[in-house]
């Protein structure tokens, strides 16, 4: 960046600015996020207004977009990218504040697959809305989702899988939560390209989401619940 765009930024009053980091995360623009992010600190703004204000919205536009197809995979991941670059800033101060978050989800690909694109994009996209997200990564057996989901006191738990001959060990997941007791405690999602959703029905999952903006809202949703908000 030249001096003059620098310039630029710093010199937009906060309404401004905040349009711009919109526009900028809507572009997967990190660089230029880093630097607003930065400018609202410097202007006093508290860490979780920042977050709120700026990132999780501008994060909301680009899911809706991303919802309605205008918007594809890779331009997300960027925006996602762009959005955890603010993060990095931001979360220390977060932390150190005792900052609200809308919940914490652990999530991660069932045994057997190691896909995690559509993964990824998910635990992005629940960052991106203000979420705590634990990724467990790919290939995880029924001990690892259940040891992460004690050991961080989650909300929710998030499993994905790609393939067919991956996608009943959901319900392997799920019957052993039932069988240890545990299973209403935890707000289960499941998501992958070959799920639907009766099959998320049929192994008594709370909600199948068929891509990563679904994902967020039906977390918000079930979160707002949880805390007798709706």
């Amino acid at each position: 960046m030249s001096e003059e765009d620098d310039l630029i930024l710093s010199e937009l009053d906060d309404d401004e600015l905040v349009l711009q980091m919109f526009d900028d995360l809507y572009d997967g623009m990190a660089d230029e996020i880093a630097e607003s992010v930065n400018i609202l600190l410097e202007r006093k703004w508290l860490p979780y207004d920042v977050l709120t204000k700026a990132l999780v919205e501008g994060m909301r536009i680009v899911g809706i977009d991303f919802r309605d197809g205008i918007l594809f995979v890779p331009e997300v991941l960027l925006a996602a990218g762009a959005m955890k670059r603010g993060m990095k800033i931001l979360k220390p101060l977060l932390i150190e504040s005792g900052a609200p978050q809308l919940g914490k989800m652990v999530i991660g690909t069932v045994k057997g697959d190691i896909h995690d694109i559509g993964k990824n994009l998910v635990a992005m996209m629940m960052e991106g809305a203000g979420f705590e997200v634990v990724d467990l990564g790919i290939n995880n057996p029924v001990e690892d989702y259940l040891a992460a989901l004690k050991a961080e006191n989650a909300d929710i738990l998030g499993m994905s899988a790609l393939l067919t001959t991956t996608m009943p060990y959901m319900k392997t997941v799920i019957d052993t939560m039932i069988a240890e007791g545990i299973r209403d405690d935890y707000i289960v999602l499941v998501g992958g390209a070959p799920l639907n959703e009766e099959f998320g029905k049929a192994i008594g999952a709370d909600a199948y989401c068929r891509d990563a903006a679904v994902a967020v809202e039906t977390a918000k949703d079930y979160m707002a619940r949880k805390h007798n908000q709706l």
